[in-house]
């Protein structure tokens, strides 16, 4: 049997020192890092980027069927595609946890090898945070600090008409993979001797639970100069987010369903839910894929990266937002992705 050591033995300070004990410096700018009042960084003559966000258990994550060593590496991903998203490179976090004392020694050090993974892949270094206790659940909030040139980041509000729409990867996978953790969980409660039936589903489950920032696109960018006019990461579903960034380019799209990119796994597994594929890459989130928008010209090397699909272009705001369908329809786009304070 697992040894047990409770939190309490060790007090926050000897928490924190034995959670970081582990974790190297990557970056030139990080000075000064986990150990003293706060962070030092020196990002020599570099833009900094800064983006948060906050994960709640029940809201966010499951713990009945999200591993913790998943969930720390989710937990640090999902703040890199922000980063990401700017056009600009994560160079170090902070991380702070709430959690009650249903939690060991050992589940948390399983949490942190999730987020020293996910550091590790992207040469990121943790600089700081916090810790409490919590009567609510698992409480995770993580910053993540990045550097770009100056004036190269990428915002929402700069797409132009006529500038081609593209994502990265493909969507509508996570979205799968919740709906069919969500039905075992639901299996499991009713009959706990029945098996999670999760065969040939590995992809979907996954992209749920291990989803991955997109580096490759932006190095892609660098590599090849290519500069997107606008650009967000896909967390809410592409239709609210294609519709974010219309609405702050005052712009309107028309998006090609035939277009949208949807792995054959997640067609299959939609197929099995009786569920639309392209319905769940519009309406479904969490894809921590990249949609952005180009100039016209750029085209051509785009078409050198398989990871990057055309999928629409921007049009005038009074052509409004629409889905062109396989059967030569247009419908209009609508916000069905995720509502962080819907009930």
């Amino acid at each position: 049997m697992q040894n047990r050591t409770e939190i309490a033995e060790l007090g926050e300070f000897g928490l924190i020192e034995h959670l970081t004990k582990n974790f190297e410096i990557h970056n030139a700018s990080t000075v000064l890092s986990v150990g003293d009042d706060a962070a030092v960084i020196d990002h020599f003559g570099k833009q900094t980027v800064v983006t948060t966000d906050l994960l709640l258990e029940g809201i966010h994550f499951d713990l009945m069927y999200t591993p913790l060593k998943h969930l720390g590496y989710k937990a640090v991903m999902v703040n890199l595609s922000d980063v990401y998203a700017m056009n600009a490179t994560p160079t170090q976090i902070t991380i702070s946890i709430g959690i009650s004392n249903r939690f060991s020694l050992e589940a948390l050090d399983e949490f942190y090898e999730g987020v020293y993974l996910a550091c590790e892949k992207h040469g990121v270094d943790l600089v700081g945070g916090d810790t409490s206790s919590s009567n609510k659940g698992f409480i995770i909030s993580v910053t993540a600090i990045g550097e770009v040139a100056p004036n190269k980041f990428v915002k929402r509000s700069t797409a132009e008409k006529g500038d081609l729409i593209c994502v990265s990867g493909d969507l509508g996978g996570a979205f799968l993979g919740l709906t069919l953790m969500e039905r075992e969980k639901k299996i499991y409660l009713e009959n706990p001797k029945i098996q999670p039936d999760l065969e040939n589903e590995s992809y979907v489950v996954g992209r749920l639970l291990k989803p991955e920032a997109r580096k490759d696109i932006i190095d892609f960018f660098e590599q090849h100069e290519i500069m997107p006019t606008a650009m967000m990461d896909v967390s809410d579903g592409l239709s609210s987010d294609v519709l974010h960034l219309c609405k702050q380019s005052a712009l309107g799209c028309i998006i090609y369903e035939e277009k949208i990119p949807i792995s054959d796994e997640s067609s299959k597994t939609a197929y099995k839910f009786g569920l639309d594929p392209t319905v769940c890459a519009l309406n479904g989130g969490e894809d921590y894929e990249l949609i952005f928008t180009l100039k016209q010209e750029d085209h051509d090397k785009i078409t050198l990266n398989e990871e990057i699909s055309v999928i629409g272009y921007m049009t005038e705001i009074t052509e409004g937002c629409k889905l062109l369908t396989r059967g030569g329809n247009y419908f209009d786009i609508t916000a069905q992705g995720w509502n962080a304070f819907q009930k």
